[in-house]
């Protein structure tokens, strides 16, 4: 069954780079594209996933989460010349 239609990416493959150690959607759509084009698969991989993968590294997802939650500041713009 299709998983990703963008990328034709089926459960077997997201499966297949679980075995070989992507444990988050951001690791699967590294690997494969999944989820990096409309995004609606995303849920999909997540819970593909939280069956298949067992070898979850709690300290790697809570450094994605901080990583992705970091804002980052805007350069003020230079002022204009009068």
């Amino acid at each position: 069954m299709y998983v990703c239609s963008c990328f034709g990416i089926t459960e077997a493959q997201v499966k297949k780079h679980a075995d070989a150690g992507a444990c988050t959607p951001r690791q699967i759509a590294s690997a494969c594209k999944a989820g990096t084009d409309c995004g609606g698969c995303v849920r999909r991989i997540q819970a593909l996933l939280g069956r298949d993968c067992s070898r979850r590294d709690l300290t790697g997802q809570q450094r994605e989460s901080a990583a992705a939650s970091v804002t980052h500041p805007v350069p003020a713009a230079a002022p204009l010349a009068a």
